[in-house]
């Protein structure tokens, strides 16, 4: 949960809380229901979206899955430096996608806008039977975290939209159950902890303390963003977030995240890979 002012710090609406949370649950039960309907039951999933933000992050898999890139783009808006990899994985269809690099600056377009817009138009142009949102995030020591540990989230939420005032406060942080996939759990060694999303990659006092509330194991810069989306439109989610940096640790956040990218990244794509593997032949419901 988001921190409060100081007089309320420590001090969240727990009933508040609690049916948020199960408002969240029934509307993901709600999304499998509807998207069953579209998959036809039981039919095994025959499409997966996986939304990466990193080039660095997505192009171990695009050669895993032996994804080709979009040469024409036209399933995006013209303009836009989103890019498109796809292909045929053991039956499936795989479409990777990652926001591209900022036009100006040249660096990959990181955070929640980027992303956000990128899935909402996936979803549009590519009509997925599922989300994978795969990427790297800061741990904490604190809640059992280590470098190189690949989690499952079971809940995500953000820690930078704070708004004091009731009912805004529960929006603002958008906490949100993920799709559930307990068979998945049982088959592949990955961890379950909480997710929490900002647009930043250090962390202030305040977005500590938001953090906190949301009893958050791991941090990144687009899970909840891509969740929100997903949510809307109907369309299960999963998270797959590899750590790269200890966020409460002696080291600086930036440069551990820098010194561990690649390596964690080897990770990410072992674990995605087994995700995908696991998935191929079954239906939501098998999940």
């Amino acid at each position: 949960m988001m921190a409060l002012p100081e007089e309320n710090a420590g001090e969240a609406a727990p009933d508040a809380m609690a049916a948020a949370e199960e408002e969240a649950a029934a509307a993901v039960e709600s999304v499998a229901e509807e998207t069953s309907g579209k998959t036809g039951g039981d039919r095994p999933i025959s499409t997966i979206l996986i939304v990466i933000a990193m080039q660095t992050e997505a192009l171990p898999l695009v050669a895993k899955f032996g994804l080709a890139e979009d040469a024409d783009g036209s399933v995006f808006p013209k303009g836009v430096p989103w890019v498109r990899y796809h292909g045929t994985y053991k039956g499936l269809h795989i479409d990777l996608v990652w926001p591209g690099k900022d036009t100006i600056l040249g660096v990959d377009s990181v955070g929640t806008v980027s992303s956000a817009l990128l899935t909402f138009a996936s979803i549009q142009a590519l009509k997925p039977d599922l989300i994978i949102n795969a990427g790297t995030a800061g741990g904490f020591k604190a809640k059992g975290a280590c470098i190189r540990d690949v989690y499952l989230p079971s809940h995500v939420a953000f820690h930078d939209r704070r708004i004091p005032i009731p009912v805004f406060d529960l929006y603002g942080i958008g906490s949100r159950q993920t799709f559930s996939t307990p068979n998945l759990l049982k088959e592949v060694n990955l961890k379950v902890g909480r997710l929490s999303t900002g647009n930043s990659l250090d962390m202030s006092p305040q977005d500590e303390a938001s953090i906190l509330a949301n009893d958050a194991t791991v941090k990144d810069m687009e899970g909840a963003a891509v969740a929100y989306v997903a949510d809307l439109l109907s369309v299960p989610a999963i998270f797959v977030k590899a750590v790269t940096d200890i966020v409460d640790g002696d080291k600086p956040t930036a440069e551990e995240f820098m010194q561990n990218l690649i390596a964690v990244t080897a990770a990410l794509d072992h674990a995605v890979t087994e995700v995908v593997d696991f998935i191929n032949g079954k239906s939501l419901y098998d999940l």
